[in-house]
């Protein structure tokens, strides 16, 4: 019989943790992939069909003005659901709160996809949607915050940004299924048919990935770093949000504007775009195909812009992430308005699997790393969602009404996002660079060195 010597024994632990790891993160990504659908889904079916069904009016562009206040409705409930579920993930755990806010933002999307419409229930059906929207908007501001933070406490110090980026890829993945879902619906039905039914089948798919996700996070474990600030109640935080307050208001102040970037041009050239073609009566399907072309691309970018973050610092690949797409915004609507495809697509790869990953991917392990465990759940939430905000939400809300003003021009659009761009470069610029040791100690007392 071969004998097994410690440095075997030693080898076999090390693998096993890899494997938890990757375990986790997983988990993180399909369950954030899964609350992601639900946003883009209803963000495309805004743009196409819900002004029709849900916001009729002999205006389109009051129809489509109200569709996207019912988008944007979704962000300003996600604060409030940062604070409660941050709340939980520093009091009870971060794996129960994950559990709640997907099952809060799955269900709501499978029951959007029966709402009856407008012309069967008058004005209860966009009452009804936008209570959902806000129940979503609430399970959401809790999800970002305790998937990151799960797989960054799981991850070691010297790989935490490639592990910790692994969760980001659930926003291109939540974005690109309904997204080809919708592309093949449309291809295969007909305009009637999609207003009659078929815009109902992607929101009633998501189930599947509710599942799924749900099914893949019950049987992981706890962060074993929360386990440890349980056991050692001396460290605990009995209100975390009011001590995140007193105690760290810059770091807010600072990862608040940090995040603005990144929440604004991924709406911007993934939801806002669509918008802004419609207006001017270009051709649609060339913008979206080139967005899920360079949303598949991002899948692949994002851990690699992760890693990036081990290798150069947090705030080195976020900095140059941010620049890019404050330099890049006027070229991208110059290269719309060609309507030549290959000048769109190469726009597209530009500002999402570049531009924009190399803002997202760090972003998983950076804000983490910006405060101690008992109230880490607590500030990452209330900086995410609160960025989301007036990074996305508000320009949902008041997007249309822009390029109304503009007469469809793009000018304002980019005046938007290059004013969040110079906030999140000062915000970042003024934060403490974290790779790659912030949580080591924490990390050690875990696989017990």
């Amino acid at each position: 019989m071969k004998e097994i010597n410690m440095s075997t024994l030693e080898t076999m632990e090390e693998k096993e943790k890899r494997n938890i790891i990757r375990r986790v993160a997983v988990a993180s990504s399909i369950g954030t992939a899964a609350e992601y659908y639900d946003f883009f889904a209803y963000g495309t079916a805004a743009v196409l069909f819900f002004g029709q069904l849900f916001f009729p009016s002999n205006d389109p562009f009051i129809s489509t003005l109200a569709a996207f206040a019912t988008y944007a409705v979704g962000f300003f409930a996600r604060p409030i659901g940062g604070i409660v579920f941050g709340h939980m993930g520093d009091k009870v755990g971060r794996k129960k709160a994950l559990v709640i806010t997907i099952l809060i933002v799955g269900l709501g999307t499978f029951v959007i996809g029966l709402l009856p419409t407008y012309a069967s229930i008058g004005w209860w059906a966009p009452v009804i949607l936008i209570l959902i929207r806000v129940l979503q908007g609430f399970g959401v501001g809790g999800e970002q915050a305790g998937a990151v933070l799960m797989t960054a406490e799981y991850s070691p110090p010297e790989k935490r940004g490639f592990f910790s980026s692994w969760v980001q890829i659930g926003a291109p993945l939540g974005f690109l299924l309904p997204s080809a879902l919708f592309a093949l619906l449309t291809s295969l039905l007909s305009e009637e048919q999609m207003l009659d039914f078929g815009w109902r089948i992607p929101f009633l798919l998501s189930l599947l990935l509710v599942i799924l996700g749900l099914f893949i996070r019950l049987r992981i474990d706890e962060s074993p770093v929360f386990e440890k600030i349980r056991q050692t109640k001396a460290v605990e935080s009995s209100m975390p949000l009011k001590d995140v307050m007193k105690n760290y208001p810059g770091i807010v102040a600072k990862g608040v504007g940090a995040k603005l970037i990144e929440a604004c041009s991924f709406a911007m050239f993934t939801v806002i775009v669509l918008a802004y073609v419609n207006v001017n009566q270009f051709n649609k399907s060339y913008v979206l195909d080139a967005i899920i072309v360079a949303v598949v691309i991002e899948i692949f970018t994002i851990p690699l812009m992760g890693a990036l973050s081990d290798k150069w610092g947090r705030k080195r690949v976020y900095i140059l992430g941010a620049l890019l797409q404050v330099i890049f915004i006027v070229p991208f609507f110059l290269m719309v308005n060609t309507q030549n495809y290959m000048l769109i697509q190469l726009a597209m790869i530009i500002v999402l699997p570049i531009g924009h990953a190399m803002c997202y991917a760090p972003q998983a392990s950076f804000f983490p790393e910006l405060f101690p465990t008992a109230i880490r759940c607590s500030g990452i939430a209330l900086i995410w969602q609160v960025g989301s905000l007036i990074g996305s939400g508000i320009l949902g809300l008041c997007a249309v009404k822009i390029l109304q003003m503009c007469s469809g021009h793009y000018s304002g659009l980019a005046l938007y996002v290059g004013t969040l761009g110079i906030l999140s470069v000062i915000g970042i610029a003024l934060l403490p660079e974290t790779a790659p040791n912030k949580i080591k100690k924490e990390y050690q007392q875990w696989v017990g060195k």
